[in-house]
């Protein structure tokens, strides 16, 4: 199972292997407090596309199009994440962002959802 969770939320035995996926590390947090198992921040999307984007509602269509053109690039860390997912059975994408429906860790866990179905 793959699940996003916000950096704020707190941390939970069922959350399995905690994985940051932002590029920049939270403001406020120390490693201890976030908990994170893993920071991948070479999956976030780049700064140019983070910034365009700003969690505008209005724009999500294009982000998710373009973060996965991009994700296409990054074959071997998203074959990273399903394999921390098959050891662990829980994997937890870690993000900042204040919208929980419009922001890369929903993008990322779409393609991750999206890569382990059967073609």
């Amino acid at each position: 199972m793959i699940r996003i969770k916000r950096v704020y939320e707190p941390v939970e035995a069922s959350d399995g292997f905690r994985v940051l996926v932002d590029g920049l590390w939270p403001r406020g947090f120390t490693r201890e407090k976030l908990k994170a198992d893993l920071w991948l921040k070479a999956i976030a999307p780049t700064r140019k596309l983070r910034q365009w984007f700003g969690h505008d509602p209005s724009k999500w269509e294009t982000f998710l199009e373009q973060y996965h053109e991009a994700l296409a690039e990054k074959e071997e860390l998203l074959s990273q994440l399903l394999q921390l997912e098959q050891e662990h059975q829980t994997l937890t994408l870690l993000f900042a962002a204040r919208d929980e429906q419009h922001n890369h860790a929903m993008a990322l866990k779409m393609k991750l959802d999206e890569m382990k179905q059967p073609s």
